[in-house]
Order: C-alpha cells, then sequence, then structure tokens
C-alpha cells in the first residue's frame, strides 16, 4: 500500500509528495472538496508518510507507526472531529490539540492533527485555533478538512495552504464499486452517476431508497409554481425535519439542478448525474428552463448547505432556499 494506491487526485499527491521529500511541509492545510472523494483518506495517508518507518516518503501499512495511526491510537496523530452526540467541535477539543501539539513528539518526528469536519468548530473554536495557526508550534502540522470554506473564517482560512479536490471521474468510481465491493454492470454504473464523483458516497447509497427519495423530491420541485410560498413553507417543513434527510435532499438538489444545467446547455444526456430520469429532465427544463434559473439554485442551494452545517435553523434555511426558487420562475 502507497500514494501509488489512492485513487484520483494526481496533482494534488504530487505537491504533497514532492513537499515530504524536500521536507517543505506547509504547517497548516486546508482541504477543500465534495464529500466521500478523499480528502480524509489522502490526510491519513500524509500521516502515514511522515511516520512510516519502512517506507521513506511514502507509507506501507504494515509497520507499527502505519498501524497505529489506522488503529488510531498513534501518540502523535490526532483526529479531532464532533464527540458523539454533539455537533460542533468544542473549543475544549481544540485547545487540548493545541496543548498536544506543544508537547514533544514521541517518534522524533512530526505532530499530526485532522480536524475534519472543519467547519463544524464553533466560532470560540475557530479563534482558539487561529492563534495556533499564527503561531505554530515547532514540527508539527494541522489538516483542515472541509468540503468548503464557507463555514469557516476568512482569517483561518488564509493561515492554511488550500488544497482543493475535486469530484472523482465517473469511470474511477464505477471501477472502485466493481473491484473493491463487487457491484456489477448497470448497478455500478447508476451508483457512480449518482455519487457525483464521491466514493464515499456511492459506497454508502441506498439504491431502492434513493429512487424512491428522488421521485418525491422530483414531485415536490416539479409542483412549486411562481410565488406559491405557501406550498414552498410546506415542503421546507417536511425537508427540515431531519438534519442528515436535508442535507441529503440538498446534495441530491444540487445533482438535479447541475442535470437541467448540462441539459439546457449540451442537450446530450452522456454526463448527466439523474440519466434514469430523463424524461423528468426534459419535461422540468421545458416548462422552467433557463441556465440563468439553473446557476441561480446552485448558488441557494449551496448556501443552504453551508448554514446548515453552520447549524442555523433549518426551517428556516429551507424556506429561504425554496422562496428562492419560486421567486426565480
Amino acid at each position: 500500500m502507497g500514494f501509488a494506491e489512492l485513487i484520483g487526485h494526481t496533482k494534488q499527491l504530487d505537491a504533497l509528495r514532492a513537499a515530504l521529500a524536500n521536507q517543505r511541509l506547509h504547517h497548516a492545510y486546508l482541504f477543500m472538496g465534495p464529500e466521500g472523494v478523499g480528502k480524509r483518506t489522502i490526510a491519513t495517508a500524509l500521516a502515514k508518510a511522515i511516520h512510516c518507518s519502512d517506507s521513506p516518503g511514502d507509507y506501507c501499512d504494515r509497520c507499527a507507526n502505519c498501524a497505529s495511526i489506522i488503529d488510531g491510537n498513534h501518540p502523535d496523530v490526532r483526529v479531532v472531529q464532533p464527540l458523539p452526540g454533539k455537533k460542533e467541535i468544542s473549543i475544549h477539543q481544540v485547545r487540548d490539540i493545541e496543548r498536544e501539539l506543544r508537547y514533544r513528539s514521541f517518534s522524533g518526528k512530526r505532530k499530526f492533527a485532522i480536524v475534519d469536519p472543519a467547519a463544524c468548530m464553533n466560532i470560540a473554536a475557530q479563534n482558539a485555533l487561529l492563534k495556533t495557526l499564527e503561531e505554530p508550534p515547532e514540527n508539527s502540522l494541522i489538516v483542515l478538512v472541509t468540503p468548503n470554506g464557507g463555514g469557516l473564517l476568512p482569517t483561518l482560512r488564509s493561515r492554511c495552504l488550500r488544497l482543493s479536490f475535486a469530484p472523482l471521474p465517473r469511470n474511477q468510481v464505477t471501477a472502485f464499486l466493481k473491484a473493491k465491493l463487487n457491484i456489477q454492470g448497470d448497478d455500478a454504473e447508476f451508483l457512480a452517476a449518482l455519487s457525483m464523483g464521491s466514493i464515499g458516497v456511492a459506497t454508502n447509497l441506498d439504491q431502492q431508497a434513493l429512487t424512491d427519495k428522488r421521485r418525491i423530491w422530483t414531485g415536490m420541485l416539479s409542483a412549486l409554481r411562481t410565488a406559491d410560498y405557501r406550498a414552498a413553507i410546506g415542503s421546507a417543513e417536511a425537508l427540515a425535519a431531519n438534519r442528515e434527510e436535508a442535507l441529503e435532499f440538498l446534495k441530491w438538489a444540487e445533482s438535479w439542478y447541475r442535470d437541467l444545467l448540462i441539459h439546457g446547455v449540451t442537450h446530450q444526456p452522456d454526463e448527466l448525474v439523474n440519466l434514469d430520469m430523463l424524461p423528468q429532465i426534459e419535461a422540468h427544463s421545458s416548462i422552467h428552463g433557463g441556465t440563468g434559473r439553473a446557476l441561480a439554485a446552485l448558488a441557494r442551494i449551496g448556501a443552504a448547505g453551508a448554514g446548515i452545517q453552520r447549524n442555523l435553523n433549518r426551517r428556516m434555511v429551507m424556506e429561504k432556499l425554496l422562496f428562492g426558487l419560486v421567486e426565480g420562475r
């Protein structure tokens, strides 16, 4: 095992490997990109490469250091995430990791911390971490992992070296599903398309449940009419009932309006995510067509997702989104 076994993101991996080989690693990185495309996997791979005792400049997944990082008990590598039952990363967690980073390394190599998802840090935690990034402990490295930078303070983002991770090509996701999960034929193609380039999403999709949800969500969006705020309020209330369901809807809605945009520009189905719903896409486009509307909807969906990630009131976030959609028709 090693960097060569990781899927995609060649430029980002090359940059990290070059910095590692030349001992020019930055003290803080910001890994940004869609959920499930491999950001945390690569952050963990970097930690293993720093500490691996058998493969200089790479990692083996067999030595004691690699094994302890995989098990989550390496004394010099820590992962910061919301505690069980909590939605935020607290200032106390950040202060704990700051204190650990200032201790002398057990291995003599870099102290390493991964904060994922970084956008779950509350404002107090972000301000506390900012002080550490401004005066980083010697021989330490912090990786912030987040889908986007919207939930992070601009000053925090500016102290990090940003690496952006794009969705993986559909054929790479399909190949992974076939090789690693033994999902074959049309099922692999279907899941790869719906994952929007995210192996993490593809491996967790419930095909039948998602098919049913998409039918409901498509009907809801198609039923919205211009200035029909009453219907928008009812739909927002239903969508906001569960945080994970709301985020799942937004993820799908992003793919839906992306498909409307692509279909409106190219009139070709090849790159559609919801390819099995081509008749509905064509019908929706004929009534609510226009690339400007699709682009505006995508911007609103992105803002809604960031709001829910920051734990804003879900119903208000969803109402704002759907009000924008009915106003744009």
